[in-house]
């Protein structure tokens, strides 16, 4: 599952994703340095990683990780094509949620697009164009079974009421996440304001004043969305220096490796995701699957292979296994547990599953 970086030109989307990955992406002040994305798997800090590392003696130590998207700058009009806007447009389609980056710091060296810095509007911006362009999506479709509804098909009179209704509330400014669309509906159209959102306030070193914050923070609650306030510049120099000169950074920020520990865990929330463990000798793995996973496509996520001949999965939990100190005085209290493939994962599940090919 991957999550687009998405915000006006300039407002440190390319920065945020050289933090988070070290991939060194252009970052120029001129919008449009961005054309085709650039896609970084971010390693998601998790401390029990290195603790069920060091009691199996693992060799190798694997974290999951969350899948940035770094989408191009939109302007306004892009829903018309404006800023090839439409390529980007395409390219937030593809996502499963969107982090939304707004500008929160003055700079005069770096251009901004709309003049004056203003968090709300620079939001209203971009969901404006993510409206439209799921007024045009709706109405293309809408188009196709009006004829079949007024000769009588009731499939498509079902269709045609239900886009009518969601083009209602996309004129009102109402994204397809606040009208509550069904997921079949928003699967077929794949609507971009269905997709979940955290916002990402770049600000400057001091951080950013009440009165460019807060706005933000009421606009979020309203959506039922998330704030992660950051310095994009800091993070991204801090990769700069040489890694024994970053651990301090990263031990007092309680990160466990690069990248910003907070947006990956709020990215991991957005999407839902719960994690699972398979430990032993040779490896020490973290495992990331969405909320109510079964046992045998939780198998599917290591290899296929398991998932076809599953038979059954070994269970322990993390928190147990802290609490009584080893695997032996887990298994002498009863809390391993075999659990079939109906059986859905929780975060934390430390799990030896068993099968045959």
């Amino acid at each position: 599952m991957e999550i687009g970086i998405v915000g006006l030109p300039n407002v440190g989307k390319s920065t945020l994703f050289n933090a988070l990955t070290g991939a060194g992406v252009a970052a120029e002040n001129f919008p449009f340095t961005t054309i085709e994305p650039n896609v970084g798997v971010v390693p998601l800090p998790d401390e029990r990683l290195n603790v069920l590392a060091e009691k199996n003696e693992s060799v190798k130590i694997s974290p999951a990780g969350i899948r940035f998207v770094d989408i191009a700058g939109i302007v306004k009009g892009a829903s018309q094509g404006e800023g090839l806007g439409n390529k980007f447009l395409s390219h937030i389609r593809s996502v499963d949620a969107i982090c939304h980056v707004v500008r929160c710091f003055k700079d005069e060296n770096v251009v901004n697009v709309l003049g004056d810095l203003d968090p709300l509007n620079a939001a209203d911006v971009i969901e404006t164009e993510l409206l439209l362009a799921d007024l045009q999506q709706a109405q293309k479709a809408l188009d196709k079974y009006k004829k079949p509804a007024q000769a009588g098909d009731k499939v498509a009179q079902e269709k045609t009421a239900v886009l009518e209704a969601a083009m209602k509330g996309f004129n009102e400014g109402k994204s397809a996440r606040s009208q509550g669309l069904s997921q079949e509906l928003v699967a077929e159209y794949q609507f971009l304001t269905s997709k979940p959102i955290v916002y990402v306030a770049n600000t400057d070193e001091g951080g950013a004043p009440p009165e460019l914050l807060n706005p933000l923070l009421e606009r979020a609650k309203k959506e039922n969305a998330e704030v992660v306030v950051l310095c994009t510049k800091i993070e991204s120099e801090i990769l700069e220096l040489p890694p024994e000169e970053r651990s301090s950074y990263y031990d007092d920020a309680g990160i466990t490796s690069p990248g910003l520990a907070t947006l990956a865990r709020a990215g991991q929330k957005l999407l839902k995701q719960v994690c699972f463990f398979t430990a032993g000798p040779t490896e020490t793995r973290a495992w990331l699957i969405p909320e109510g996973t079964k046992a045998n496509k939780a198998a599917g996520k290591i290899h296929s292979d398991i998932e076809r001949g599953f038979i059954r999965a070994e269970i322990h939990k993390y928190k147990d296994l802290i609490e009584l100190g080893s695997y032996k005085a887990v298994q002498e209290k009863g809390l391993v547990s075999l659990e079939g493939k109906d059986y859905e994962m929780k975060d934390g599940d430390i799990v030896h599953f068993r099968f045959s090919v």
